[in-house]
Parts: structure tokens; C-alpha cells; sequence
């Protein structure tokens, strides 16, 4: 008797632990009673009747993703290629999601296969290749209208890889070289253009320093010319100076010793002498030098010795021999 007790007591714990529900977050369970929807539990704890509630179906809230095989499509321009998409969904009504389609993977797949060959019978080869974008966007759209009564939203439909046939891959990787190509020769010439603008600018900057360094140094040389013309006329200044200041100064030593008039008539000789020596063929006997004869007796009487007579030779001779010199 007290064993079947017990047994009855974990049966009965058992039943109402079974009747204990755990929600988790990001999820939803579907229940049903006697075989009928009852509701949709949210997160959190709830609690069924026993033996005639059961949670049917499971819902995950998280979005999906889901990853379809590669398609077969055929273009506007009857180009077959083969387009793989890769759909994200997220479920947003469980119920619709447990009753409205049997299996709602399948659905999306053969729904998503349908919607993309109707976009790219309506595009040609080349506008399938760059319109990805517009392809995305146009799928999107359809499979969340379709999708919508099984409680499913599409948020984004992504075209994963568009496989062209060989001899299109083949044309389209040879254009793709021909372009590499010539964006490269446009590169090179662009790259020779700027060099040789850059050869031409240096040279311009050379011949312009260039002509800058031979003004600066014929500038230098001008002054330097002009200084050493400078120096020059003011040593000849300087020069001509000395000697009128000696002259001068001759003269006023000269004054000085107040010579008499016998002296002076011998430096007027000597002076006609010096003359009387340049390269000239002609010339003047100044009229105070007439009296030369009467200097010359002068001058013998001052000289005592006779050795000194040679100053006839010095001075000056007879007005014979000074008229004969230069013939």
C-alpha cells in the first residue's frame, strides 16, 4: 500500500512537471488542445493542461539564412547560366508560420528559383552582370509579398555567384585583358607625358639658373672691373698728385732760396736740354735762352776746376750744335 502511494506521488509529479513550460528567448511554441490551435506562448514560463494540450510546433524568431543551390536561367539574349542565391528571412507570426505551408524552406527555395528566372528573362547577359544590385532588390520585394502569409519576412536576397557558360567566361576574361591592357598603356603614356614634362621643367630651371649665374657673374665682373678702374684712376690721381705736390714743393724750396738770375738761366738751360732729348723734329728756342752764349762764360767763371767743364756737355752746347741735333 505505502509503495503504490508513492508511486502515485511521482506520477503525479512527473504529470505536472510535464505541464511546467520554459519559453527560452528568441523563440516561440505553438500549442495546441484536443488537436486545435489554443496559442502562441511568448517568453517566459507557462503552464499547460495535461493530456490535452501539446506544444506543436517550435518557432526560432532569430533570422535565417539560408544558402539555395545554383539555378539554371536563361537570359533575354538566350545566354544559359547558373545563379546561386543566398535568402535571409526571419519569421514573424509562428502560427501562420506552423499552418500557413507544409515545409517553408522548400516553399522559399522553389519560390526564390521561380522569382529569379522571371528577372533574368527580362535582362541580357550583360545587364545581368552589372545590375546585381536591381536583381537584389527586385527579388527581395517579390518573395516578401509571397512569403508574407506564412508568417515569413524576406529582408535581404543576395545573388552569391552568377556562373556564365565556358566560352562566355572565355570572351569575357579576354575583354577583361584587353581592358587591363589598356588602362595599362594609358597608365605607361600617362606616366611618359608626365616624365617628360618633368625633364622639360628641369631643364627649364637649369637654363634659368644658368642664365641667373652668368648675370650674377657678369655683374660681379662689371663691378669688379669698375672697382679696379676706380683704383686705377685714383692711384693715377694719387700719382699725379705726388708729383704736382713735389713740384710744388720744388718750386716753393726753390722761392725759398731766392736763386739769382744765373742759376735760373742754368735751370732754363737744363729744361730746354730735357727737351732738346724727346723725339720731336722740331723745335722752339724760347727768347730768354738767347743769352746762352753769356751763361755759358757765366758758368765757366763759377766752375773753378777745370774738370767741371764737362757740364757744357751736360747742360747743353752751343746754340750751333743745339740747332744741328734733330736734323
Amino acid at each position: 500500500m505505502f509503495v503504490a502511494i508513492i508511486v502515485i506521488i511521482i506520477i503525479i509529479v512527473i504529470i505536472l512537471a510535464s505541464c511546467i513550460k520554459i519559453v527560452p528567448q528568441a523563440n516561440a511554441f505553438v500549442v495546441e488542445r484536443l488537436g486545435a490551435y489554443q496559442g502562441t506562448w511568448e517568453v517566459g514560463l507557462h503552464l499547460k493542461m495535461p493530456f490535452i494540450d501539446r506544444v506543436a510546433k517550435r518557432v526560432l524568431l532569430k533570422e535565417q539564412v539560408v544558402d539555395f543551390a545554383p539555378q539554371p536561367v536563361i537570359t533575354k539574349d538566350n545566354v544559359t547560366m547558373r545563379i546561386d542565391t543566398v535568402v535571409f528571412f526571419q519569421i514573424t507570426d509562428p502560427k501562420l508560420y506552423a499552418y500557413g505551408v507544409e515545409n517553408p524552406i522548400m516553399a522559399i527555395e522553389n519560390l526564390t528559383a521561380t522569382t529569379l528566372r522571371n528577372i533574368i528573362g527580362d535582362l541580357e547577359l550583360d545587364e545581368t552582370l552589372t545590375s546585381r544590385e536591381t536583381i537584389n532588390t527586385k527579388m527581395r520585394a517579390s518573395l516578401d509579398i509571397a512569403t508574407d502569409p506564412w508568417g515569413i519576412k524576406v529582408n535581404r536576397v543576395e545573388l552569391k555567384n552568377i556562373i556564365p557558360p565556358d566560352a562566355i567566361q572565355d570572351a569575357m576574361e579576354k575583354q577583361m585583358k584587353a581592358e587591363r591592357e589598356r588602362r595599362e598603356a594609358i597608365l605607361r603614356a600617362e606616366g611618359e607625358k608626365k616624365s617628360t614634362i618633368l625633364v622639360a621643367e628641369g631643364k627649364k630651371e637649369s637654363a634659368i639658373l644658368d642664365a641667373e649665374a652668368e648675370k650674377q657673374a657678369a655683374i660681379l665682373r662689371a663691378q669688379a672691373k669698375r672697382e679696379a678702374t676706380v683704383q686705377e684712376a685714383q692711384g693715377q690721381a694719387e700719382a699725379i698728385r705726388n708729383i704736382q705736390q713735389a713740384n710744388a714743393d720744388g718750386l716753393r724750396y726753390l722761392k725759398d732760396a731766392e736763386p739769382d738770375a744765373a742759376v735760373l738761366q742754368i735751370k732754363s738751360l737744363e729744361a730746354f736740354a730735357k727737351a732738346a732729348d724727346g723725339k720731336a723734329t722740331k723745335i722752339i728756342i724760347p727768347s730768354e735762352i738767347q743769352g746762352i752764349a753769356g751763361l755759358a762764360k757765366s758758368v765757366v767763371e763759377v766752375v773753378a776746376d777745370p774738370a767741371e767743364a764737362g757740364l757744357q756737355d751736360c747742360t747743353g752746347i752751343d746754340s750751333k750744335s743745339i740747332g744741328s741735333k734733330k736734323q
